[in-house]
């Protein structure tokens, strides 16, 4: 069956689908730990407790925390098996878009479910075994379903890209439309306030919650019923299984090196995302509404970067400028480290200054490592003559979510240090001293991940793919 490219119009339709899915894992990664570990506050506003927030596990772990672990196990098993089904699926519309028809509604269903913990305690009660159960399931739901969207979804930019060029538009376009889900899911900082004269505290998000899903859901559903898989993809069913591909897909020995970087990159990125607010409220001492602002200006303005990633790419390669963008993020989470340590460091400064550092480095690593991904599905794809890259993206997205689940049990272990409460208290509130540890753990870890990317061999990719290209 002859295929052909996308349009760039298509390839906008298709970026629309990670709009969708970006919001509702901008709500899970940066409310899940905002909702159920308040801040004084918000206590004083009306929050409740709902899960215990003390070090109550080992004495150094939170339930939250916990939590998160746990939901790790479960995607070690269901993001290579959800891979390995998408790979061998051999149903008529295609391999990719009918898994991602079917997760897209129940998807964002569990996510507004998250929230939903039915026993809410003021300070000093104790919470109810329900709510850690409620909290667990859900978030267990919601991993399983955002695997059966996403690892298909991204499987396609590989195939979608049929060329370089291709390849790079797609991945700044859908950079681009992940930094907008994840800004809108910081609108509840800005829409809540209003509502909370009229509705309790946890209702004013959670209405936010239930909008910003139904917007998902649709952007979500247009790449579904606007593209049809099979116009622009004709390639044949893996005949591996799970283990034996992901295996296989592990003994690429540059994509092993990706993937540890990528791993660094997400616990960095998220811990940022996820303490921002608490950066704003607790370090600067600012209204929360001020997160909107910062989320909004970093995402304005990387925005105007994206224009020039492609063309410093094909001058300075991929790996270079992903370097660049580690270190880049490492020096704004310096400044996030220094908030209350430098005199000068007070009221919105700060926040201004985070804004500048980071929108270059965020446009570059919002860009990249997906068309890095897509380079070496598809060099593998020449070398063992197995197209699998449902199993490669499913890696990366196994990388994402253990990058930010570990960024959240780090921080909800980590921001409460320093505070003067008792560290078991069922509801500890996060301290300036354990924020700035915070920040000190994301700048080693975007360290780290330059560190491990200067060991990609980038040439040998690059060669194989050229050599291919010209043979066709």
């Amino acid at each position: 069956m002859k295929t052909r490219r996308l349009t760039k119009k298509e390839m906008w339709i298709f970026a629309i689908g990670q709009l969708g899915w970006s919001i509702l894992s901008g709500i899970v990664t940066t409310w899940l730990v905002t909702f159920y570990l308040p801040t004084s506050s918000s206590v004083e506003a009306g929050a409740k407790f709902y899960v215990p927030t003390g070090l109550i596990i080992f004495g150094v772990l939170t339930i939250l925390g916990l939590i998160t672990f746990i939901c790790r196990i479960f995607d070690a098993v269901t993001d290579p098996w959800i891979a390995s089904l998408s790979d061998r699926s051999k149903n008529p519309k295609g391999r990719r878009i009918p898994f991602m028809k079917r997760a897209a509604v129940p998807f964002a269903i569990v996510t507004v479910l998250v929230f939903f913990a039915p026993v809410g305690v003021d300070q000093g009660q104790p919470t109810s075994a329900v709510n850690i159960v409620w909290v667990l399931v859900s978030l267990i739901l919601f991993y399983l379903f955002m695997t059966m969207y996403c690892t298909p979804y991204n499987a396609l930019i590989s195939e979608f890209g049929k060329t370089q060029e291709d390849r790079m538009f797609i991945s700044t376009a859908i950079s681009l439309t992940f930094f907008f889900g994840t800004l809108l899911a910081y609108l509840p900082f800005a829409l809540a306030g209003p509502l909370q004269g009229m509705v309790p505290y946890a209702w004013s998000y959670r209405i936010w919650f239930i909008v910003l899903a139904v917007i998902a859901l649709i952007c979500m559903l247009i790449p579904v019923i606007r593209l049809n898989e099979k116009d622009f993809v004709d390639a044949k069913p893996s005949e591996t299984n799970a283990m034996k591909s992901l295996v296989n897909t592990f003994k690429n020995r540059e994509f092993r090196k990706f993937s540890l970087s990528d791993i660094a990159y997400w616990i960095g990125l998220t811990l940022f995302q996820t303490g921002l607010p608490f950066f704003v409220t607790v370090s600067m001492k600012l209204n929360e509404s001020n997160t909107m602002l910062f989320m909004g200006g970093m995402t304005v303005l990387s925005a105007c970067f994206y224009p020039f990633v492609s063309k410093l790419v094909a001058r300075h390669g991929k790996k270079k400028l992903v370097i660049i963008g580690f270190l880049g993020l490492a020096l704004a989470y310096v400044i996030t480290a220094l908030i209350g340590v430098v005199p000068f460091l007070t009221g919105m400064l700060p926040g201004i200054l985070i804004v500048i550092i980071a929108a270059f480095p965020m446009a570059l690593l919002g860009i990249i490592p997906q068309a890095i991904v897509a380079d070496v599905a598809e060099e593998d794809a020449v070398l063992t003559g197995e197209k699998r890259e449902g199993m490669f993206f499913a890696a990366r997205t196994f990388a994402m979510k253990f990058g930010q689940s570990l960024a959240m049990l780090v921080f909800t272990s980590l921001a409460v240090l320093g505070t003067t409460q008792d560290l078991k208290s069922n509801d500890l509130t996060a301290s300036p001293e354990g924020l700035r540890i915070v920040a000190i753990v994301a700048v080693c870890f975007c360290v780290l991940g330059a560190v491990i990317l200067s060991a990609y061999d980038e040439k040998k990719v690059m060669k194989t793919l050229n050599e291919n290209a010209s043979k066709n």
